[in-house]
């Protein structure tokens, strides 16, 4: 999978990584809420970190972009779209920065620093919505916990890059 695929083969491949995000969203989506709310593990995120080391930003942000709408739709919350957009989008750009000061093989490192960025996201968002900061009060759980679940994400990325890179071979 190299960042210069065209054609048929590269939207395939879109394709099949936005299919992957969206069961994984959905799947856990199922899961049982955490008791502070905006806290889940993010699994889906495992293929926005991939696709932003393997494939680049731009297909990425396509992959993200789809992922976020179809849940949205397949959920039947229309409000994900905002709080996973926020948080998706905040999380891209610092995963957009990092792939250029970290190679391939320490994209585990970048994705405590994008979950963070996802709930801030979040967080902003909610903000928005409720007219009021009285929701950042949850930000120092957020923040613990999208480092936490960055890691866990983050790791499960490297592992299927690994795992990817044997096919190739």
């Amino acid at each position: 999978m190299g960042r210069r695929d065209r054609g048929a083969g590269r939207v395939a491949r879109l394709a099949l990584l936005t299919a992957i995000a969206l069961t994984i969203f959905l799947v856990e989506a199922q899961l049982p809420a955490a008791p502070i709310p905006g806290v889940k593990l993010g699994l889906a995120n495992i293929v926005t970190v991939y696709a932003v080391f393997a494939l680049g930003p731009r297909d990425a942000l396509m992959v993200l972009c789809a992922r976020v709408f179809l849940g949205a739709v397949f959920s039947g919350q229309m409000m994900t779209l905002l709080y996973s957009g926020a948080g998706g989008l905040l999380s891209w750009l610092a995963l957009c920065l990092l792939c250029r000061l970290l190679d391939r093989k320490q994209m585990w490192l970048a994705s405590p620093v994008a979950g963070m960025c996802h709930n801030v996201g979040q967080l902003l968002a909610a903000a928005g919505v409720m007219r009021t900061w009285a929701v950042l009060a949850y930000l120092p759980y957020l923040v613990i916990a999208g480092v936490v679940a960055g890691l866990f994400t983050g790791v499960a990325a490297q592992v299927l890059d690994g795992r990817l890179e044997k096919l190739r071979k």
